[in-house]
């Protein structure tokens, strides 16, 4: 049954973001209209500002709304050391999460030749050009660990040493304070694989 053709619009319109299926999609195209009229606006408004004004950092590809991020533009930030991740939401993940006090590289992606993602598709000509700049003496890969992740992480990692560029890789493991009967045996034996001397 259709209630309204301008809410079935809603409904699929709210159904391409991440982990919205068609029953949470329902609930909130008719949340709005019944309940939250001024909240939906705000959000409509929010969402129009950002599609529009939100673009992309010329030095490290992340989301921006003028030329350079506030990370890339300060000059607090150690210029030799790049992070390279995977996503935005990566960064967020690392600025929030640590002390981390260099500079990032947003790939938008992983390499993926089944998915026809290449280095083309990752800006890594982008990245070649800042590490032949001689500037970025380190570079931390902090790709995810599926394949993919890992694949990135090894070509990137081939990149900076042909340059020179010493190619560090975060490690993985047993969570600050977690019990090893509870962590996955995946888990245990990246950790065990990537242990240092004490």
């Amino acid at each position: 049954m259709s209630l309204s053709p301008l809410i079935d619009q809603l409904m699929v319109a709210l159904r391409c973001l991440p982990g919205v299926g068609p029953k949470s999609a329902q609930r909130m195209a008719l949340h709005l209209p019944e309940r939250d009229r001024e909240r939906g606006r705000r959000l409509a408004q929010a969402l129009e500002q950002a599609i529009e004004r939100v673009g992309s950092c010329r030095l490290c590809r992340t989301f921006s709304e003028n030329e350079l991020c506030p990370t890339c533009a300060s000059e607090r930030r150690d210029r030799s050391l790049l992070c390279v991740v995977e996503s935005p939401a990566d960064v967020v993940a690392i600025e929030s999460g640590t002390h981390f006090q260099g500079r990032f590289f947003v790939l938008m992606g992983h390499l993926s030749p089944l998915d026809g993602i290449g280095p083309r598709d990752l800006g890594l000509d982008e990245l070649a050009s800042r590490l032949d700049g001689g500037e970025v003496r380190e570079i931390v890969l902090a790709t995810g660990t599926t394949p993919e992740g890992q694949a990135t992480a090894h070509y990137i990692g081939e990149m900076a040493r042909a340059r020179g560029v010493r190619a560090t890789r975060i490690a993985y493991g047993v969570p600050l304070g977690g019990e090893l009967e509870f962590v996955d045996g995946s888990t245990l034996a990246l950790a065990l694989n990537g242990r240092q001397e004490l």
